[in-house]
């Protein structure tokens, strides 16, 4: 492997991490600050993934689409949360389950009857399609470093938001002990609904981020949801930190194991997992 092709799969690695990191940092926040398991997240994803392709098809423009969709997005998680989840922060995880299971067949079946089980694509917008030479037979798309430094801006703002609002504050106590910050006034309500439709709409974005670089097609959330879960249990549970080392490192292993050891690619993130989990039962990382 010369040092073009390292390049080129150490930034696809990083992209393909970032990507991760963006989409389950919303689970993990749900997960860890209001205890939901929701297995309806990767269906967020699917849905910012088909709301990039019809928007853009409307409006003709990826940057509005991009912008309405997440205005939809945070729409749809604030509605889903009043409507179905604030009933279930006292129920067993089998009702969570069972309900978001519900959501992801209700979120496919909606999906079919509205744009069909085609694949589609989302044309990459005409300022980011070039790409940079690394070397005279190698070049990388600017589109792909224009997502990675998208999720590290979001990185960024929500670790700003978390640790140095008084949001951020209200919802790390929110995590704590939800009944002392309810005692002291605060809409814990309100909270835990503004964190659920951050949740979905991280999913979301990263769903229409992705969109132009990979097919839109139905079940797409599925894989994406299994992964994810690898990504909370291995950064730990709650921890958002946590999310992002263990999304680079899933993103270097199956980069990597790609190209190095081909047959058992599908193997290396699950290895990695196990070889953490040896390590520190807990996760790398215990706090939000």
């Amino acid at each position: 492997m010369d040092f073009s092709t390292f390049l080129i799969q150490l930034l696809n690695a990083l992209q393909y991490g970032l990507l991760l990191f963006l989409v389950a940092s919303g689970l993990t926040l749900v997960f860890g600050i209001m205890g939901i398991i929701n297995l309806a997240h990767g269906s967020f994803y699917m849905m910012g993934a088909y709301m990039a392709f019809s928007l853009t098809s409307l409006t003709g423009n990826l940057l509005i689409a991009v912008v309405l969709g997440v205005a939809l997005s945070a729409l749809i998680g604030f509605l889903l949360e009043w409507g179905l989840f604030s009933r279930l922060y006292k129920r067993d995880h089998l009702d969570q389950v069972l309900l978001t299971y519900g959501l992801i067949l209700m979120f496919e079946e909606t999906r079919s009857l509205i744009v069909g089980d085609d694949v589609h694509g989302v044309p990459i917008p005409e300022l980011l399609s070039a790409s940079i030479q690394l070397s005279e037979t190698l070049s990388y798309p600017v589109y792909r470093l224009f997502m990675s430094a998208v999720c590290i801006a979001l990185a960024i703002g929500m670790y700003w938001l978390i640790r140095r609002t008084r949001l951020g504050m209200m919802i790390r106590a929110g995590s704590s002990n939800r009944e002392m910050v309810q005692a002291l006034g605060i809409n814990i309500d309100l909270i835990y609904r503004l964190v659920f439709a951050l949740g979905v709409t991280l999913a979301a974005f990263a769903g229409m981020l992705a969109a132009p670089v990979s097919s839109v097609y139905p079940g797409m959330g599925n894989q994406v949801l299994i992964i994810c879960f690898v990504v909370v249990v291995i950064g730990g549970v709650g921890s958002v930190w946590g999310a992002l080392v263990a999304a680079l490192l899933i993103g270097l292993a199956d980069t990597f194991g790609k190209v190095i050891i081909p047959d058992y690619a599908g193997l290396t993130v699950y290895i990695l997992m196990a070889a953490v989990l040896l390590w520190r039962p807990e996760g790398i990382f215990r706090r939000i």
